[in-house]
Formats: structure tokens, sequence, C-alpha cells
């Protein structure tokens, strides 16, 4: 229905404050611990939730939460039902005690390879079969990989110099991650191979902030404290291009499910939508302030955190300085919706949609109710479409221009 009323003009429902998780009382660690909730995420199958909540500890939440925490007449969608998850043993929120402070968070499934054997004999403590894993990013560069289920250990992967900031497994399961690094590095690991690191990229001049494969699997994005934002291929791992256009330091960056977009956020207070294929910049979705500033501070106030995009590709979600979460159409260039939020710092929607998780610098998580939307036919095609066709590809099929246009999202 949601998708009709845009259609009319009409307005989409503010998001609504679901639940709200906060930390228990703080760890005595040296002042140099943080309680910032740099990074959430969800599981792909949308079975966890995991908070990076501070203090070093990252909390493993079963996903939908526990019932006290949901308002009455919502309902999250999950891989599968509460009387399905009770007769199997329903599973148990895990804490993890990192060590140091956190920073990026990312999942990914653990196939079960016919040479699991081998594997075993050097790393006894991998399951034998196919599970969950999560990956963390640390304050003292490590990266540390923990199997979901059992909360246990199993790899520390060594090599950055210095706060790994963020991490991203390819979408398709095949256990390469990447990280990105204030050392101004990003490093591909292979945990097929033991967790080896098989490539470092340099071409950074700042520390690296963010980094985002692709769901094809077939570029990498990387954003630093820079104004222009790199493109490399994911399978000769070499610089692809250079996307230019913002005017202060990217701080985020994520493509579009089927492939065929890029968004990046910066401090200048702009979201740019790019095609990647192309090097073009699409549109430009600028965060103006709602109220006047308190002081006269010459720090912009709608400084930008985080973006992401739904998961039918048909909204995005931004986190500002200036206390707000944004829900943005893709086709209009204001927001369609608004919700008052404090000290943000990231921001991602539930796979099946309806929910967004934001992170604080307090170390709480909320989630906000989201858009729900019936995709059209037409984008249900596109979407599909662009999944394997790259813009040169449609640009070359014998259809109307019109058609191409809309394929290649230049109907704004």
């Amino acid at each position: 229905m949601r998708a009709c009323w845009m259609e009319q003009g009409l307005p989409v429902e503010e998001p609504l404050l679901l639940a709200e998780l906060k930390p228990g009382r703080p760890h005595q660690f040296d002042w140099k611990s943080s309680c910032e909730t740099w990074s959430v995420a969800f599981s792909p199958d949308g079975s966890w939730f995991a908070w990076s909540q501070g203090h070093c500890i990252v909390k493993l939440i079963p996903w939908p939460l526990e019932e006290q925490f949901i308002p009455k007449g919502f309902e999250a969608k999950s891989r599968s039902s509460k009387s399905d998850s009770k007769g199997r043993g329903s599973p148990k929120e895990k804490t993890l005690d990192c060590g140091q402070i956190v920073w990026g968070l990312a999942f990914s499934p653990w196939p079960s390879p016919p040479s699991r054997k081998l594997w075993a004999r050097h790393h006894p403590q991998v399951p034998d079969v196919s599970c969950l894993i999560l990956a963390t990013g640390l304050n003292d560069g490590q990266i540390k990989i923990w199997e979901v289920q059992t909360g246990l250990l199993l790899l520390n992967l060594s090599g950055h110099q210095d706060v790994v900031r963020d991490l991203s497994f390819t979408p398709s399961g095949s256990l390469i991650l990447v990280s990105a690094s204030r050392d101004k590095t990003l490093r591909i690991w292979d945990l097929n191979k033991h967790g080896k690191q098989i490539q470092v990229l340099s071409g950074h001049l700042q520390w690296v902030y963010c980094c985002s494969i692709s769901p094809d699997c077939s570029m990498l994005c990387s954003a630093a404290g820079e104004k222009s934002v790199f493109l490399w291929s994911m399978r000769s791992y070499t610089l692809i291009r250079k996307l230019e256009g913002h005017q202060s330091s990217v701080v985020s960056c994520d493509f579009s499910p089927d492939s065929a977009l890029l968004v990046t956020a910066s401090y200048d207070t702009n979201v740019i939508m790019w095609d990647p294929y192309t090097g073009e910049r699409l549109r430009s979705l600028h965060h103006t302030q709602l109220d006047p500033p308190m002081d006269d501070s010459d720090v912009h106030i709608s400084s930008l955190r985080s973006v992401c995009f739904s998961p039918e590709g048909l909204y995005l979600a931004t986190v500002a300085d200036d206390r707000l979460l944004r829900i943005w159409a893709l086709e209009l260039k204001t927001p369609i919706a608004f919700a008052p939020m404090t000290n943000g710092l990231c921001c991602t929607f539930f796979p099946h949609g309806g929910v967004i998780a934001t992170g604080t610098r307090d170390g709480h998580v909320q989630f906000w109710t989201a858009p729900r939307v019936l995709s059209s036919l037409k984008h249900l095609c596109r979407k599909a479409l662009r999944s394997f066709l790259t813009t040169y590809q449609v640009l070359a099929l014998p259809i109307p221009k019109k058609m191409k246009e809309f394929l290649t999202y230049r109907t704004f």
C-alpha cells in the first residue's frame, strides 16, 4: 500500500521507535576505551543482530527481539517462526569480549566444504558443519572471527598497523573478507585459506573509513578522509577509477541491491548517487537543517555519518549530526520521513525490510520502523536485469531509449 501512496504523492508515516537497547553498567577500562556503537549488523538471513555496544564488547542477539522489547502489533520477519525455534531450542544471546575497542562488524555464512577434514587438522576449533560467522575489526589492527552459535573465537587475522575501521564479506559466501583501516590500506583475506592475507590495496592518503562490496561481487568501494572515493575490481584487485564530486571527507558508502547504483555520504552534508560502471554522477541529496544552529560553531551540524540502501533498493537511510534519521525515496530529492535521534553514528536495514537499526555515541542501539513497500513489476524487472548486466551492456541492447534510461536509473 505504501508504494501506492508514494505514487499518489501522499506522505509516508514517520519512523516509529520500536525498541532501544542500552549497555549495562560500563566496565572499568582505562581512558582509551570507548563507549560508542560504531557498527551494527544483521546476519544475511535475518536471524541474528550484532551490536558493538562499546567497552570492547559485542552483543549477539537472536532476532526477532524478545517480546518485551517490541510493541504489540509489530512482527519482525525472520527465517523461522517462534514456534519453530522453540521446538529446536531457542538460540541464546552471546557476549563477545574482544579485548579491544570494536569498530567494524560483518557477518558471513561459513559453508562446510569437502576438504573440511584437512582444514580441521590445522584448525580443530572450527566446526565440522555449516555455520554463521562474525568478523570484528579492533582498535589494535587485529580482526577476530567468531562462530555465532557458540560464541567461540575461530581465527585471529593480523596485518593492519592501526584501527580496523570497517569490514565487508563478499555477499556470495565465498569467505573473502575486505578490511579498511586507519593505516590507509585495505586488505583482502581468504578464510578458505586459513585466513591468509591475499592482497593489500594502497593509494588512499588518509584513514580509510568504509568499504563496501557490490552484491554481484565485481566491485569494491572504499571511502577515506578524502573528497574522492576509490572503486576497485574484486577480480584483479586493481583500481578501476576515482569518483570525485564531494567537497569534504567521504565517510560512508553502499551499493544498491542490484549493483547498479553506488551512494556515498560526506561531511559536506551531501549524499551522491553514482553509476559505478561509468563514474557518472546521477543525483545529489542535500541535508538541509530543519532548525537553526544553537551556537556559532563552524562545524556542519548536518555532517553525515552513515548511508545505506533498503533491501529492495527503493529507499535510502541516512544518519547525520543534526540529530535526525532521514528516509529517502530513490526518485525524490527531499526526505520522505524523519525521526529524531541523538548522536547517531551508523545505520543498517533489516535484510527482509521493515526495520532500521541505528547506533549512537552513547553505546545505544535503536530499532525504527521503515517503509514497507511492494515493488512494482517495472522495478523488479530492472533489478533482475541489472543484477547481471552492466550499464554498458544495457546501453548496447536494441531497445527504446526511454527503456534504457529507466534501466540505468536516469529517469529521476
